[in-house]
């Protein structure tokens, strides 16, 4: 049966889970990315980020459960299906050995929607020769070469594992604008994972966090940021036992003032406050890194 083109998701996956030896990296989970914008996913080590694009791809079985990958059940798919998706990992695959121009031409062979003004514009970017081999080319150049070959074979879905890991900040943003300010993203889905949450913030449409194998969140940022709220407030003594806050995240106390980093509380959660003896309550805005630190650090053992 071939897959549907039209198909409303771009990944699709119900009760997905995959084990190793006794630990379960994937817990049945069920994510459902629709076609169109970018899609960022983020999570701890060890979260099931990457067991989770390599089984979509195919090239690992999962324990149970079902993965699509643009309408096709993953275990299926063909060599017309893997042209549809372009890959971009943080260790930047390529053939050492071979020249730039030599990859360029193989890839240009392998995918008929080739286009040739996408890959000049992006590895314009890039001091990259076609007579360099590969393995004589800057980590940087490699990611923006990597990048341009991906983004020039037309691809409908486009995935990006940790792609700026190790990168120097200068080519960390001649990536990005690369990837920005191509038109080719315009025509193709973009499944974004990374730990810079500058990246995230510039990038994203879509916030997926994956918690120990499990989905833990799926809106735009801005949503996310405003379900996540920092309270300042000077209690009296040890303050209340954390195990009574209501949505508690994080409370640290520093100067003498407690902090409270709260999950969907609404502004009754400075009464809860005020009951328990604060003075001088401040609510302060919350950006998207103390957000996702927030949620992530809850459940993992902290310093004494």
């Amino acid at each position: 049966m071939s897959a549907p083109s039209g198909a409303e998701f771009v990944v699709e996956t119900i009760g997905l889970t995959k084990s190793y030896g006794g630990k379960t990296v994937l817990d049945r989970l069920d994510l459902r990315l629709p076609r169109g914008g970018i899609h960022a996913i983020v999570g701890a080590n060890g979260a099931g980020k990457s067991t989770l694009f390599r089984i979509l791809l195919g090239f690992l079985g999962a324990s149970g459960g079902t993965a699509r990958l643009l309408g096709r059940d993953s275990r299926c798919l063909t060599a017309d299906d893997r042209r549809r998706v372009g890959f971009v990992n943080e260790e930047h695959s390529l053939p050492d050995w071979m020249k730039v121009g030599t990859v360029t031409a193989m890839q240009r062979r392998l995918y008929p929607a080739w286009n040739q003004p996408v890959f000049e514009t992006v590895i314009g970017s890039y001091n990259v020769d076609p007579g360099q081999k590969v393995g004589q080319l800057s980590r940087g150049e490699r990611a923006g070469f990597n990048l341009a070959l991906a983004l020039a074979q037309g691809p409908e879905l486009l995935i990006l594992d940790e792609p700026t890991l190790g990168l120097d900040v200068v080519a960390k943003r001649a990536f990005m604008e690369s990837l920005m300010y191509s038109q080719a993203t315009e025509a193709c889905t973009i499944v974004y994972c990374s730990h810079q949450m500058e990246e995230i913030e510039r990038l994203a449409d879509n916030l997926i966090i994956l918690e120990r194998g499990r989905l833990r969140n799926m809106s735009p940022p801005e949503d996310f940021c405003a379900r996540v709220r920092h309270f300042v407030a000077d209690v009296p003594f040890k303050g209340p036992d954390p195990a009574s806050v209501p949505g508690l995240l994080q409370v640290q106390r520093i100067d003498g003032l407690h902090h409270y980093l709260v999950l969907d509380q609404g502004d009754g959660f400075a009464d809860f406050l005020r009951a328990a003896g604060a003075r001088n309550i401040i609510d302060q805005p919350v950006g998207l890194d103390e957000a996702v630190n927030a949620i992530l650090g809850q459940h993992h053992a902290a310093p004494r």
